[in-house]
């Protein structure tokens, strides 16, 4: 039993792993990452609703191409606010837990979905639905660039 211990492995010992002990340093490398990955993914997202935008404009017009940023910012902005909330999380005294993480994103995708229902209604005539939902899309998968550029925080 005592190999067990000394090779890290608790399992049928009944001991109870220690918890991680992080520096200060390690908490700060931890902080800095997390905010350049956050900054680091809404520039993906934003470059990717873009090549969307530009690609539906070209290909099918400037109603295509209106219709590609509403749906990209359909998910730009929830996320970007989301992205600011937590970014101004980090300055304060008391970092944002996984709770706040979790109701920030629901929030997030509430506010996408209602948008969505609100574009729907009031310009469901005359938007092109490809090139929304294809706008959507590349704001939404945005980290695809960065696992591309090996990027990903």
């Amino acid at each position: 039993m005592g190999d067990q211990a000394t090779s890290g492995s608790h399992e049928g010992s009944g001991e109870v792993p220690q918890a991680l002990k992080l520096t200060d340093t390690d908490r700060a490398l931890i902080l800095h990452r997390s905010r350049v990955g956050l900054y680091w993914a809404l520039a993906a997202q934003a470059f990717t609703g873009m090549l969307v935008v530009l690609g539906a404009w070209g290909m099918a017009g400037k109603d295509a191409g209106a219709s590609a940023l509403i749906g990209a910012a359909a998910y730009f902005v929830p996320n970007a606010l989301f992205a600011l909330r937590l970014l101004l999380g980090y300055l304060g005294p008391k970092h944002p837990g996984s709770l706040a993480f979790f109701w920030g994103e629901f929030l997030k995708l509430f506010m996408t979905a209602g948008v969505v229902v609100l574009v729907a209604w009031q310009w469901g005539g005359w938007l092109d639905w490809l090139a929304f939902l294809l706008g959507l899309l590349g704001v939404m998968k945005g980290y695809v660039v960065l696992l591309a550029l090996r990027r990903l925080p």
